[in-house]
């Protein structure tokens, strides 16, 4: 079984990961979503029955992967950090205005406890996807995002 699954994924990962390249236009996201749906397929390869060709099969679990994501990117997207970015064409109000917004998120920010805060700080850094954080604290991809999640909620009600 393994061994088949090996060929599948030789056989089809490169069709997989254009079409998800086609839906995200983010070659990071098609690829972790190209494994995620690879994952998927070993754990339910038992509901295969045939009735169209694995390519198919295997596209049909990336785009209902590629939906979850759409969904979760909704759920995330609701705490609003744009009042905390600054603008170039700020006037001097603005900008005294953008300073005590972000010296109030910094401390709302601090106020969280561990690990929600390292969360937070390797998010807002946008350089780490849900999956490289889990790596990092030796975690699964669904808890950094949940736990962000949670954390957002936080900062929400200190807001």
């Amino acid at each position: 079984m393994a061994e088949d699954m090996e060929n599948i994924y030789k056989d089809y990962a490169k069709s997989v990961y254009r079409y998800l390249l086609s839906l995200t236009h983010d070659e990071d996201l098609a690829e972790e979503l190209t494994e995620e749906t690879f994952y998927r397929a070993v754990y339910s390869i038992h509901t295969y029955n045939g009735s169209c060709k694995i390519s198919v099969w295997l596209c049909q679990i990336a785009k209902h992967i590629w939906y979850q994501e759409l969904e979760k990117k909704k759920k995330y997207s609701s705490l609003e950090l744009h009042e905390y970015i600054p603008s170039p064409s700020m006037s001097p109000e603005e900008a005294t205005l953008f300073q005590s917004n972000k010296m109030e998120l910094y401390r709302a920010i601090h106020q969280l406890s561990e690990p929600m805060r390292e969360i937070v700080h390797m998010r807002i850094s946008g350089e780490f996807s849900f999956a490289e954080i889990g790596e990092i604290l030796g975690k699964s991809e669904n808890w950094a995002r949940v736990t962000f999640y949670r954390a957002k909620q936080k900062l929400m009600e200190v807001l």
